[in-house]
């Protein structure tokens, strides 16, 4: 690569690097795994490592593989883990060359550790350590401000052990202050541990993504990842052509056969990246709400610090899976364009754009305060395309978001400068608001921000 470019790439990264990656800002991220059973976790892994420049990844523990009795033996499977680890590894350069922050692979493969093969309630207790357990200890008790989270792909017992210990160690006091570090989103409950977790521990933060009691169990929110909106973004033919065909050895590990009904493709599936999406820093959601929604999905308080699935409407649907797949082509071409990032420079790739809101170059949520009848300027100016690409935008308002009485209208919708218009009777509301800047790059890539308007007499 000529100086000058490499210069001007530099440069730009630079740039990006202050905008979306400041040091300490990233959230850490431990992840349990129960991989290999259904290949899926494989799938959510591959495409963590893709986005592992925006996490501090602390942790990658491998849990007993599979769902109970699916494999006929208890084992952990950290091979599996190790081996998309590394092909990581061996595009990580070309990666480095589109965005800052990529971590070397050697620091994941250190945080790679291995979990009980047997799992349940009556795994728990003095002699039931496991190197997964105490790495949860080790990370939560780091004298670091930011909170440690968990996500649970598969069998939660390595945290239950984890706060076992603590309890009968410490006491009370003592894990509150663990407990209290802690923030936890868990796909569905795989096994008794998460029932025993919540009953325990009522002061832990933990989002469950789950279907209902009674409800068939295919209308999780999670499942939205692979269930309703444009399930063509599933598709065999979707995967070969953007993420297995030509995109180096990381995408040559994506598994093709998974179990999606009713999704007739049995391909793309990967029902645990909601867990991570959820604390993804992309201009969309602030973790500390899961009620305010993101790619992840949305969520409603349920009891203490318990949330549980909540619904949107959206394509004339409602439910919980709308959550997930109403963000589908926004996420997928996310994804389509880091995996050209493991194989092409930049100059041959796509870069999703920079959005100043306010005149606030971050992904920080903005609130505002306004009154009834008010009139709320609404303004992207100085936003911008590191390719050099056409940005257009579309203003939006996230009904199930907030608490709005009537209904408020923005003008002007699709312009950088946009008029939110408060109605007249909505003292006590909140008012979310969402940015969406779209490039016209290939794929097209959306960056996000959110406003918030608390509207007061």
């Amino acid at each position: 690569m000529p100086l000058p470019c490499r210069c001007l790439i530099l440069t730009i990264l630079t740039a990006v690097a202050g905008l979306t990656a400041q040091p300490g800002a990233k959230p850490r991220l431990l992840v349990l795994t129960d991989i290999g059973g259904d290949p899926d976790d494989t799938q959510s892994l591959i495409r963590l490592m893709t986005y592992s420049n925006e996490f501090d990844i602390e942790g990658l523990i491998a849990s007993a593989a599979g769902t109970p009795g699916e494999l006929g033996v208890d084992i952990v499977k950290p091979e599996l883990i190790r081996e998309v680890v590394e092909a990581y590894g061996r595009v990580r350069g070309t990666l480095s060359l589109h965005a800052a922050g990529y971590p070397p692979v050697e620091r994941l493969l250190d945080c790679i550790k291995s979990g009980n093969p047997k799992r349940g309630v009556g795994q728990l207790g003095h002699d039931k350590d496991t190197e997964g357990s105490r790495w949860i200890i080790k990370l939560a008790d780091r004298p670091d401000p930011r909170p440690l989270n968990i996500t649970i792909w598969g069998g939660s017992t390595e945290l239950a052990q984890a706060l076992w210990r603590v309890r009968s160690d410490r006491g009370r006091d003592g894990l509150n202050r663990l407990v209290g570090r802690l923030r936890v989103h868990s796909i569905a409950h795989q096994d008794d541990t998460g029932p025993w977790i919540i009953a325990n521990f009522p002061e832990r933060f933990y989002v469950l993504s789950m279907e209902p009691d009674g409800v068939d169990r295919r209308q999780g929110a999670y499942r939205g990842m692979y269930l309703g909106g444009d399930e063509s973004l599933t598709s065999l033919d979707w995967i070969n052509a953007h993420v297995k065909t030509g995109r180096g050895p990381l995408g040559a590990l994506y598994p093709l056969k998974t179990w999606t009904a009713p999704n007739p493709h049995g391909v793309l599936k990967e029902g645990d990246t909601p867990s991570w999406f959820y604390f993804l820093p992309n201009g969309l959601s602030d973790p500390e709400h899961p009620e305010w929604g993101c790619w992840g999905g949305r969520f409603r308080h349920a009891s203490g610090r318990l949330y549980r699935d909540a619904q949107d409407s959206t394509a004339s649907v409602t439910d919980a899976r709308a959550t997930v797949w109403r963000w589908r082509p926004a996420y997928q071409n996310d994804f389509q364009a880091r995996m050209d990032w493991c194989v092409k420079g930049y100059r041959e790739a796509n870069h999703p754009p920079l959005v100043v809101l306010d005149s606030k170059p971050s992904r920080d949520v903005v609130r505002k305060q306004t009154r009834p009848g008010a009139n709320v300027p609404l303004n992207a100016a100085g936003s911008s395309d590191p390719d050099g690409d056409h940005v257009s935008y579309r203003w939006w308002i996230y009904r199930e978001a907030g608490r709005l009485s009537e209904q408020a209208v923005i003008e002007r919708a699709e312009r950088e400068r946009a008029k939110a218009r408060i109605p007249t009777g909505s003292a006590g509301a909140e008012i979310h608001v969402i940015l969406e800047a779209t490039d016209s790059g290939s794929p097209p890539l959306t960056s996000y921000r959110r406003m918030i308007l608390d509207v007061r007499p």
